[in-house]
């Protein structure tokens, strides 16, 4: 064995004791939060796991098949492709759709009541400040990280949402359980690009468990923290909050564009026109309707 397998399986065994490190944690911080009654954070940190953690074998699976594709008739392969490239549209598309309701109903009308200008400015920080974030993040991948960079960017990326919902919730407990279901519902997509993109590298999946737990790891912690009652700060924090929410929604948009995401991962190239135009149709029909169940959820539970 070669110094730099060497340096990629102490990485990997790093990796998995972050991740056990980190499951450990969040039932640790699980106990604490349900006995002193935070239910519903407890709630959503587990969705997000569990969404996230499911979600990571279909995507590993996927990979595999992929790779060990050795012949047989080319349609039965294209249409293997063609069902993966509208799965990953349809689950990118339901949750931004439902971030996106549920940010613009949840959030932010409670940030404008509070106080117009904070609250407005508190969406532009949000927006710009995810951007940044955003962009910044990719320079993890040029960092000696004990865990695959994908995974290092959707920890740090979950860590920081997971803060925000505290907040939000630790500031109006009366806020429903809706919002921060809503909010975490890209989780499960996103795990199965994860694992996909790691399986399909050669890479363990499984240390997408450490992704997997950042909501909780920062959100039942965040909860305890009571913010003064002083309007123009909460409007900020729920403006805040309100952008974020929505800078993440776009990020998850189902671009299908050659070099999206979705094209990188299922391998649809530029001539594969036809494709990318009826999986534009599946992006813009599980967008529409992600919102629309949020509505809908909204209406029953009203």
């Amino acid at each position: 064995m070669g110094e730099n397998d060497t340096a990629v399986g102490v990485r990997f065994d790093a990796g998995a004791g972050l991740a056990a490190g980190a499951v450990a944690v969040l039932v640790a911080l699980s106990a604490l939060g349900l006995s002193a009654g935070l239910w519903k954070v407890t709630v959503i940190a587990w969705v997000a796991f569990l969404a996230m953690a499911g979600a990571a074998p279909l995507g590993a699976r996927a990979a595999r098949t992929t790779g060990e594709w050795t012949g047989g008739p080319e349609a039965d392969r294209d249409r293997r492709g063609r069902s993966d490239a509208r799965r990953l549209v349809w689950g990118y598309g339901l949750a931004s759709g439902a971030m996106i309701a549920s940010a613009a109903a949840f959030v932010l009308p409670q940030a404008i009541s509070l106080h117009p200008k904070f609250g407005g400015f508190g969406v532009a920080s949000g927006l710009v400040i995810g951007f940044g974030s955003h962009v910044v993040g990719h320079r993890l991948s040029h960092r000696d990280l004990p865990m695959d960079e994908t995974a290092a960017h959707l920890s740090a990326h979950a860590l920081s949402a997971g803060l925000i919902i505290g907040l939000v919730y630790g500031t109006m407990p009366s806020i429903g359980l809706l919002l921060g279901l809503a909010i975490v519902s890209h989780k499960g997509p996103a795990g199965y690009a994860a694992a996909r993109r790691l399986a399909a590298a050669g890479r363990p999946a499984g240390v997408v468990l450490v992704p997997a737990t950042g909501v909780g790891l920062t959100a039942i912690p965040a909860a305890y923290v009571a913010l003064p009652r002083i309007d123009p700060l909460n409007a900020a924090v729920f403006g805040f909050a309100a952008g974020i929410f929505l800078h993440v929604a776009m990020d998850f948009l189902p671009r299908c564009e050659v070099g999206s995401e979705v094209t990188e991962i299922t391998g649809i190239t530029a001539t594969d026109h036809d494709l990318l135009d009826r999986l534009r149709i599946h992006a813009v029909a599980s967008t529409l309707l992600g919102a629309l169940a949020v509505f809908l959820a909204w209406a029953a539970l009203a």
